[in-house]
């Protein structure tokens, strides 16, 4: 990780952009014959630094995926704003939601850290998962058409095709839209945030733990068209069979 001083944020100057037609000095054409015209306020510098935030935050997540960023190695806001070409706030804004999702802890006058996981704490969170969602799954297998299920496998192909070509970051995210639209079938939006939430969790690399390769991104992948023709024939033992495999051999 290349260490320094960090630059400030790449962003455009805030002002007041000339609107078409005004005159040069601030005089609008209309002003002569006593008729108003507001120009269009520039943004507020809170929603531009959001959205800087906003994709530092999701830069940040990729690194942790595809493990550049190493669990317990710390990290310094300065450093990694080096590093995007932005300036250290948003990026200290970014590690402390990163911080309330467990993925990283802060460090006083260093940095973050990257959580260290261990095998256990996955298994646990695999655990938890199945015991959410198996349940839900078997319900909508009794009562969701096939119609609906079919009309989630272009997400579920998605998840393969990310697999094909060994991009876990894009596997991740695929992987999460595959699930959150799974259970919002079940009509409940806080289920769905709280499962994507602990998948979000079970994504996080382990201590020490290899890369997955391709070859398990794809098996994982391959699931989820099974779990998709599964649930469209309402056959409920493949569905459980499915699911609780899904979570405890898969491979992010």
């Amino acid at each position: 990780m290349e260490q320094g001083r960090a630059h400030e944020a790449v962003v455009p100057p805030y002002g007041s952009p000339r609107v078409p037609g005004q005159a040069r000095g601030g005089e609008r054409p209309g002003d002569a014959r006593g008729e108003h015209v507001h120009a269009e306020p520039p943004a507020p510098r809170s929603v531009h630094r959001h959205s800087v935030r906003g994709q530092i935050l999701a830069a940040l997540r990729t690194a942790l995926v595809d493990g550049e960023l190493v669990p317990g190695e710390v990290y310094s806001a300065p450093a990694l704003g080096e590093r995007f070409g932005v300036s250290a706030t948003p990026v200290r804004e970014a590690m402390q939601q990163l911080s309330i999702e467990g993925a990283v802890e802060v460090v006083p006058n260093r940095g973050f850290r990257v959580t260290e996981r261990s095998a256990r704490e996955l298994a646990e969170l695999a655990e938890v998962r199945a015991m959410i969602e198996v349940p839900v799954m078997l319900r909508l297998a009794r009562t969701v058409p096939a119609c609906r299920w079919a009309e989630l496998r272009p997400l579920a192909l998605a998840t393969t095709e990310a697999a094909a070509t060994g991009d876990r970051a894009g596997y991740a995210e695929c992987d999460r839209a595959f699930h959150r639209a799974v259970l919002a079938l079940a009509g409940n939006q806080q289920l769905v945030q709280v499962a994507d939430d602990l998948h979000r969790r079970a994504q996080w690399p382990l201590t020490a733990a290899p890369v997955a390769r391709r070859g398990d991104l794809v098996a994982d992948a391959a699931e989820h068209l099974a779990l998709l023709d599964a649930l469209c024939a309402q056959n409920l033992p493949v569905v459980q069979s499915l699911v609780r495999e899904h979570f405890t051999g898969s491979a992010l």
